[in-house]
């Protein structure tokens, strides 16, 4: 595990930004294409700005979620939202969000994801984040999808108010990059933990499997000695 520490959240964010941009490039130069499953919610929305002002080769960059809320399409709950200045520099077609409305979202999106990644399916790029009880993704602590090994997509248990659609542990464990971004005093417990191994929260068993970097702001490390 590989962690950076930057004294802000906004610069952890662009921090994070320049990792997933190299990452992209790295795999368009490798294989002609890249792939990035990205998380919602408000602490990225910097550094998705951020990585939208890049200069890259969006037109063969595929945007996929790593998870999104069961909530009507223009819900300000939902995630792709909050990834729009993003997914604005990519084709239509390499837009992949995650079907919530249909009843085999879990089955359609990983065709979808298949078709792009491989089989089993291999991102170029999965950004991730970290909640305060250990979840990421949507991998809740308790939740039944912790332990799904033989789907890519699963449908979560309610959390906070919503149930949920998300990329399995093994997908995320399996991406190439592991770009991880975490800000904010609530989550220096978890911060601990996760870079102690001293946790079995689902984050921890991802980050086990995989090569993950943490970008951190000084509040998020603030429990790790780093800060």
């Amino acid at each position: 595990m590989h962690v950076v520490v930057s004294e802000s959240a906004q610069a952890a964010g662009d921090a994070a930004a320049e990792a997933i941009a190299a990452g992209l490039i790295a795999a368009v130069e490798d294989r002609g294409q890249a792939s990035i499953a990205l998380s919602g919610g408000t602490t990225p929305a910097g550094m998705v700005s951020r990585l939208a002002s890049l200069s890259l080769p969006w037109g063969r960059v595929h945007i996929f979620q790593v998870d999104e809320r069961v909530v009507a399409v223009d819900d300000p709950a939902r995630n792709w939202l909050s990834l729009l200045p993003l997914v604005k520099r990519v084709p239509v077609t390499h837009r992949h969000p995650m079907p919530v409305e249909t009843v085999d979202g879990d089955r359609v999106y990983a065709t979808e994801l298949g078709e792009v990644t491989g089989s089993p399916p291999v991102l170029d790029v999965a950004h991730l984040g970290l909640g305060a009880d250990g979840h990421t993704a949507s991998l809740v602590p308790g939740d039944h999808t912790i332990d799904i090994v033989d789907r890519d997509v699963c449908w979560t248990d309610e959390y906070q108010g919503h149930s949920r659609l998300t990329l399995s542990l093994p997908v995320l464990a399996a991406a190439r990059r592991q770009i991880w971004l975490v800000t904010g005093a609530s989550k220096a417990s978890a911060v601990r933990e996760l870079t102690a191994a001293t946790s079995d929260s689902p984050a921890a068993r991802v980050a086990a499997n995989g090569s993950p970097t943490l970008f951190l702001d000084a509040d998020a490390a603030a429990l790790t000695g780093l800060a």
